[in-house]
């Protein structure tokens, strides 16, 4: 059996984030981004609304230092309240 392979750190690591569609909630899951990767810049970002507007897709390319930073990113981003997945 073999072990999964490791992610060598650091690279580029896309995350996409669903939330629900509401005023400042792309401001918000940006704003936690950078607080974890404040190298962040505009074109790292995208966002999307659903077809039916009833939610938002934000993607970022971030440069990922390590496990920790990712899990710390992850936890955040799921403790805000209008996030429904990261992934």
């Amino acid at each position: 059996m073999t072990d999964k392979p490791k992610i060598e750190f650091p690279c580029r690591y896309p995350i996409k984030i669903i939330a629900t569609a509401q005023e400042g909630v792309a401001s918000r899951v940006i704003s936690i981004v950078r607080n974890h990767a404040p190298d962040l810049t505009p074109d790292d970002v995208s966002t999307r609304h659903s077809s039916g507007e009833k939610f938002l897709a934000v993607r970022v390319t971030l440069i990922a230092q390590g496990d920790e930073q990712l899990r710390r990113l992850y936890a955040e981003l799921m403790a805000d309240t209008a996030v429904r997945m990261v992934f």
